[in-house]
């Protein structure tokens, strides 16, 4: 039941992240860099102030590989969102999250069953149906951007599931995004935008959308198969639907509702075959404990 929760946490606040980001963008509160910067340094705060009070900041770990994953991952989020609602890019970019992780896990030699590959498939074929031309398809540039930034959080992802300490490392990777933040701040050549509620949505996606949720999901995907940790991000999308459309006035077409029950009926039969395979390792698990010599 707790695993239940932390799960439905973590995947309402990735939902948030959108709503938070298309919310700014939107209504003009913040310009997508400045979002992003606000967002990053967001994370680090919490985290740094979280360990401090702790008296753990020893237990903090520096991986630069994962910090540039998570930067190109909040950037490119954020440059995207300009020009897709909130439904549309979540969808593409836990598309794109899927086809990564589980392409990894393919690599790494991760068995499908046929039953989870039916699902796979069908969720997958959600995300197509999407990017299909046609009078609602979201435009390529913005899409493609997306597309990018779910292979980065897939690839951060995966990296995730060997590490030791959760909180460290995601405190770490905030960190460490500091210095672009910097670099970026006096190569940028667009003059930043933001107000008070700009501000203030970016802090509360950082601090605890992104911050406090990925040393969840850190906690969670170590536990995972590379095929379910990605396919349960699929419902992502439908909760940001309800969100875009409750905050921001997107009532999802026909289109997007459609590709969304497809993903939907893809991430049920995930869930289904691998509770049917855990009760069958269950079994063989009792069945060699009897037949075991005294």
């Amino acid at each position: 039941m707790k695993k239940l929760l932390l799960v439905l946490f973590v995947l309402i606040a990735f939902a948030a992240n959108s709503i938070l980001c298309r919310i700014a963008l939107k209504s003009g509160y913040a310009d997508p860099e400045t979002f992003s910067m606000l967002r990053l340094l967001g994370g680090a705060t919490t985290l740094f102030a979280w360990h401090l009070v702790r008296e753990k900041l020893k237990e903090i770990r520096w991986k630069i590989t994962e910090a540039v994953l998570l930067c190109a991952y909040v950037f490119f989020f954020s440059m995207a969102y300009v020009q897709l609602n909130t439904a549309t890019g979540a969808l593409l970019l836990f598309g794109s999250v899927q086809v990564c992780m589980i392409g990894w896990g393919a690599i790494k030699g991760e068995k499908l069953s046929g039953y989870k590959s039916a699902g796979i498939a069908i969720a997958v074929g959600g995300i197509i149906m999407l990017l299909l031309p046609g009078a609602t398809a979201p435009p390529l540039i913005p899409a493609m951007t997306m597309v990018v930034s779910g292979l980065a959080w897939g690839a951060y992802s995966v990296r995730g599931k060997n590490i030791l300490s959760p909180a460290g490392t995601t405190a770490g990777n905030f960190i460490l995004s500091i210095p672009v933040i910097l670099i970026l701040s006096f190569i940028r050549q667009e003059p930043v935008h933001t107000d008070t509620s700009g501000i203030l949505l970016a802090l509360i996606s950082g601090g605890l959308a992104s911050g406090v949720a990925y040393v969840l999901w850190y906690q969670l995907v170590a536990t995972l198969s590379s095929a379910t940790a990605s396919t349960l991000q699929l419902s992502v999308p439908c909760i940001a639907a309800g969100g875009g459309g409750l905050f921001l006035g997107e009532v999802p077409d026909v289109r997007i509702l459609l590709c969304t029950l497809v993903v939907l009926a893809g991430i049920g039969i995930v869930i289904s075959a691998d509770q049917k395979q855990r009760k069958a390792l269950g079994i063989e698990q009792t069945a060699a404990e009897k037949n075991k010599p005294e």
